[in-house]
């Protein structure tokens, strides 16, 4: 098994792609805490892990209060002696023109996707220097590789999620603190549904990549398992693009 004694927090893993990530690295010996403000999903996954012979459980997090991210860590070392492992899956998705963007949904989206990747950051790197080291795999998106029309927020918070995680590994590295970020494009998950829903949408969105189809969640939360692994123990710094080869045309 290949996160055979490692224990992983994972936010937003109650649904979508979290929870796939989730159930992949209790197939693949962690234990997993599964961090969300969903609290029915959230403890229905960690069941659905317990169910099929692994260890897992439900912590209310919301990734913009720090209070929140000591509380969870602080529990999954008296629990567990970890976490080991962290992913900053949790993220907003919202469409709207620059100029139709409000201030309020430019903060929000800043809080969750930005704040909480450095909340989330911070809040593990005593534990794990303590350990000797540890996987930091945050998940990005290809909206922060290139630009386009009509998420500019969006765009800007993953973007810094991007250049954080490189200043993460290059700080970090002499303590054997990993930190990497993962980049996904068109994927099958609930942020995008009613996108992929309408016709005409998933055309254009299809049209852009190579491979011409959507991504699944699964092959996402592989590429998040490598990195979560030792056997990616010489990888820091690093973007792993998962896109279906959009981004290099």
């Amino acid at each position: 098994m290949r996160l055979e004694g490692k224990t992983a927090l994972i936010s937003g893993g109650a649904r979508g792609m979290g929870a796939v990530e989730a159930r992949l690295f209790a197939r693949e010996g962690a234990k997993v805490v599964i961090g969300d403000v969903l609290a029915e999903e959230g403890e229905a996954t960690a069941r659905r892990i317990r169910a099929d012979g692994g260890d897992a459980y439900f912590t209310r997090l919301d990734v913009t209060v720090e209070e929140d991210w000591r509380r969870v860590v602080e529990e999954a070392e008296a629990r567990w002696g970890g976490p080991d492992i962290l992913v900053n899956n949790a993220g907003i998705y919202r469409i709207a023109p620059l100029e139709e963007t409000s201030l309020e949904t430019w903060e929000l989206i800043m809080q969750v996707n930005v704040r909480g990747v450095f909340l989330g950051t911070k809040a593990v790197l005593p534990g794990m220097r303590k350990r000797g080291g540890g996987s930091i795999v945050n998940i990005s998106s290809t909206a922060g590789l290139t630009g386009s029309p009509n998420s500019s927020a969006y765009q800007a918070s993953k973007g810094a999620v991007r250049i954080f995680t490189k200043s993460t590994a290059t700080e970090y590295a002499k303590e054997g603190i990993r930190a990497n970020s993962v980049h996904p494009g068109v994927i099958d998950t609930d942020m995008i549904t009613d996108l992929l829903r309408d016709p005409e949408s998933r055309r254009q969105r299809l049209a852009a990549v190579p491979l011409g189809r959507v991504g699944s969640a699964e092959e996402v939360a592989y590429g998040v398992l490598y990195l979560a692994s030792d056997e990616s123990s010489y990888v820091t710094g690093a973007e792993l693009v998962i896109d279906g080869g959009k981004t290099a045309q």
